[in-house]
């Protein structure tokens, strides 16, 4: 027996810079590592996300900004041709049903290997990963990153603003900057993983200030407008220890709350949390959240309840990753209260291949 909701208001329709979104339930970015070696999306992966072309939008997959960048093997990049191509297909399959998708940039910073990149990793600090790393040769010890000089911190930033350019020119409506999760620049807004002393280390205002260029750098190359950012306030994964969350949120988002940036996106968003609050009362824009989920089981209602919590919290789009995931009618099950696929083993969320990707069931429309 299902029964509707389609008159809550998550299913109510959004602005989104340009963009005006069907509903508000967003796609949030999952790695699944179907990419080439080389990083170019495969066309399993433009049939994976047209599958899922009804999200009122999806924000792909973290895409490595230039090579050293890379984290995993088989994740995607969009560097070169071969990649805008790559992902051209993608967009062009999402589009033709009816679908809008924007590109998450993500640099590894220390989270990366020789093994996978072919090069040493760079980081702000030359502290390594506190566990091992997943390699082409399955997981080994991490490695010492390489600390970034003032010239690789220039041209870092450059690399996400031609990363921009390339996202716009494979058919994307825009980019996402990947500031959370223990990546590249949530490694600058630690203590525990920047220790410089120079301009971008040391008291928080300096500590934010490659986050704050980079995306400076992202919206002039193609419009604030088609620029979001991702945080993830306390957030522990990849062996990030903040420090000070209470005053480093704050400070990024009055650096760039001026900036008419489309939206700020919260990862593992608490509508209790202090710190999603302040975010919520200082952010001027729109603001996407991604609720925390139970581990072990997708809600038997999609996260409806938890994103309807976080809307009346103050966030204005809602974000879902593993309901997304396992069901490619996310929003027909919801709107008609139908069941829920669960996610099916864990390891098939990465392993290649259509199973446990491409292959999960959809019911009848007209049920």
């Amino acid at each position: 027996m299902t029964h509707t909701t389609a008159s809550r208001k998550i299913f109510e329709s959004a602005a989104l810079g340009a963009l005006t979104l069907p509903h508000r339930l967003v796609m949030a970015p999952l790695t699944r590592n179907r990419a080439t070696p080389e990083g170019v999306p495969t066309p399993l992966m433009a049939t994976y996300y047209a599958q899922r072309a009804t999200a009122g939008l999806i924000i792909a997959e973290a895409s490595t900004p230039n090579p050293v960048g890379q984290t995993y093997p088989d994740i995607t990049a969009i560097h070169s041709p071969a990649h805008v191509e790559g992902w051209r297909r993608v967009t062009e399959a999402v589009r033709a049903e009816g679908g809008r998708m924007i590109l998450q940039l993500q640099h590894g910073g220390r989270v990366g290997h020789p093994d996978t990149s072919g090069l040493t990793p760079v980081a702000p600090s030359p502290v390594p990963l506190p566990e091992t790393i997943h390699t082409p040769a399955g997981r080994v010890p991490s490695v010492v990153p390489r600390e970034m000089t003032a010239e690789d911190i220039r041209t870092t930033v450059a690399d996400f603003a031609r990363a921009a350019r390339n996202a716009i020119e494979a058919g994307f409506e825009g980019v996402e900057v990947h500031s959370a999760n223990g990546h590249l620049l949530h490694q600058f807004l630690a203590e525990n993983t920047n220790r410089r002393t120079d301009a971008y280390g040391g008291p928080v205002d300096r500590r934010i200030r490659f986050v704050v260029e980079v995306a400076d750098a992202v919206a002039e190359a193609i419009g604030p407008e088609r620029v979001g950012l991702r945080v993830s306030p306390g957030n522990t994964v990849n062996g990030i220890e903040e420090g000070d969350t209470g005053a480093i949120y704050p400070a990024l988002v009055g650096a760039l709350a001026g900036r008419g940036l489309a939206y700020l996106h919260v990862g593992y968003a608490d509508p209790d949390s202090p710190v999603f609050q302040r975010i919520r009362k200082d952010w001027p824009g729109t603001l996407i959240a991604n609720p925390v989920l139970p581990k072990d089981r997708i809600p038997d209602d999609g996260g409806l309840a938890h994103g309807e919590r976080l809307l009346a919290a103050g966030a204005d789009l809602i974000a879902l990753g593993r309901p997304f995931l396992a069901n490619p009618d996310l929003i027909h099950r919801m709107r008609t209260g139908a069941p829920v696929n669960q996610v099916r083993d864990a390891y098939l969320m990465y392993v290649g291949g259509e199973t446990g990707y491409t292959d999960y069931p959809v019911l009848d429309a007209d049920a």
